[in-house]
């Protein structure tokens, strides 16, 4: 491959990985989507399992994510007021992914800890 053609495909992988990061990306979205996946349907079944977000974050991070068709809002009609959030069958992709962020998140507090041998020392 000539180094024009690696710069291309280079390049190409940034703007994926920068789209990726868009919509995941942030302080919120993946704990509201951990959240979903442990069982949180509901608006304050959600804030109450994520420490800290304000129910204006948690709001705007929902839209974001069904923006992204990553969830979706369902309204009871039976029920006034009854919305709960699902994930798309598009988001369930996400599921192994999340799963590898917080194994390497656990692991990544053991190393910088002092708790774990690192990786790079043989």
């Amino acid at each position: 491959m000539n180094p024009k053609e690696n710069t291309t495909q280079i390049q190409a992988q940034i703007r994926a990985l920068q789209d990726t990061i868009y919509v995941i990306g942030g302080k919120w979205k993946l704990p509201i989507i951990h959240s979903i996946c442990k069982g949180n349907r509901r608006f304050s079944d959600i804030q109450h399992s994520i420490p800290g977000i304000t129910k204006r974050m948690l709001s705007r991070s929902l839209k974001e994510l069904e923006d992204n068709k990553l969830i979706v809002r369902k309204v009871d009609p039976d029920f006034t007021a009854t919305i709960e959030y699902e994930f798309t069958h598009y988001a369930l992709e996400y599921g192994n992914l999340i799963l590898e962020m917080i194994r390497w998140g656990q692991n990544h507090q053991k190393v910088i800890t002092g708790k774990a041998i690192s990786m790079t020392k043989q």
